[in-house]
């Protein structure tokens, strides 16, 4: 399950990072806390790349949150 959890946090990490570089295309002044609301960007709101990858970024997460909640259900 470690090796499981390390994994997933590197492909977070990557994720996280082609999503700030797709953002920082059109608008190099962007920041990570920026891109946490691309609704307020209009550049991101509209562009289907970044919100393909933004997509793919929140499955992680989603799946890195299930993982740990079964980690504690079961007491480990």
């Amino acid at each position: 399950m470690d090796e499981m959890e390390t994994l997933l946090e590197q492909m977070i990490v990557q994720q996280r990072g082609k999503v700030l570089a797709i953002a920082r295309s059109p608008n190099a002044r962007l920041t990570e806390d920026d891109i946490l609301s691309p609704q307020d960007f209009p550049e991101l709101a509209e562009s289907a790349r970044f919100n393909y990858e933004d997509g793919l970024l929140a499955g992680l997460l989603s799946a890195q949150i299930a993982i740990r909640a079964r980690r504690r259900e079961k007491g480990g």
